[in-house]
């Protein structure tokens, strides 16, 4: 016991006498690594791990590899701003807000920034959910997403008091024949916040927020979809956009107030 007491008192003597220059112990990170970005801060402020322990399998414990920190060098950072115009170029906030913008059919993707590890947030958008599209990012896209992701969270802080966001990606108590479901769901899905994801069809684009600011602008001259817009779309596609391989959509005047409802929510 006495052996073993006085084994823990030579290690601490060993590790105040390596803090006893510098007032602090380097970080064990550097006996591996070297030293990059140092005037930003120790390992750990952009990598996260534990930079206490010299075992692998500890101190890479959560660690974010090196091309998903760039967020942590703030707007201007390439991969950051790439990262944002992709963001404005899938729609992401016609579901998702990201830095402090953007509508809640989905999770808040701000409060990932201190919740999820950023290799989750990337495995996340190369393998996407039900009822979100598949945009086939590539891995440079994908990398370049979760840091625009990250930097957003940082600048929007975190949200106090949010309520948390419920979608129902399966319909409760039988399938919905009205509407959406059976106008528009067997080529195209939605994701809506009062009635969760609708829809079966992935042949045509994903209307989720479509009458949004975030919503592509994909109407005949680049033009933002409003209720009358897509009436005269579904009457003759190809009388607005020539060569569309979609067909007219015959609706009942009853009908239309539902599925409007749909798209609205």
């Amino acid at each position: 016991m006495e052996f073993r007491v006085a084994i823990l008192m030579l290690l601490l003597v060993i590790a105040g006498g390596a803090e006893a220059g510098t007032g602090k112990r380097p970080p064990l990170c550097l006996s591996c690594h070297a030293p990059h970005y140092v005037g930003r801060g120790s390992c750990t402020s952009c990598h996260r791990g534990n930079d206490r322990s010299d075992r692998e399998n500890i101190a890479h414990r959560d660690m974010i590899p090196g091309s998903l920190v760039y967020f942590t060098l703030g707007g201007d950072s390439p991969r950051v701003r790439e990262g944002k115009q992709l963001i404005d170029r899938f729609a992401c906030r016609r579901c998702h807000r990201i830095a402090g913008k953007g509508n809640r059919r989905a999770s808040n993707l701000d409060r990932l920034y201190a919740t999820t590890p950023p290799l989750a947030i990337q495995q996340a958008i190369t393998r996407p959910a039900v009822f979100m599209p598949d945009f086939h990012v590539t891995d440079r896209q994908g990398v370049a997403l979760v840091n625009a992701i990250m930097a957003g969270g940082m600048a929007a802080g975190e949200e106090r008091r949010e309520l948390p966001q419920v979608v129902h990606f399966a319909e409760r108590g039988g399938k919905r024949e009205e509407g959406f479901a059976a106008s528009c769901g067997p080529c195209h899905r939605l994701l809506s916040e009062q009635y969760g994801g609708l829809g079966t069809g992935d042949a045509g684009p994903n209307l989720s927020g479509i009458f949004s600011e975030f919503y592509p602008r994909t109407f005949e001259g680049k033009l933002p979809w409003t209720v009358e817009r897509l009436k005269t779309w579904l009457k003759n596609p190809r009388r607005v956009r020539h060569g569309s391989t979609m067909r007219p959509v015959p609706l009942e005047e009853e009908k239309l107030p539902e599925l409007l409802h749909h798209l609205e929510r």
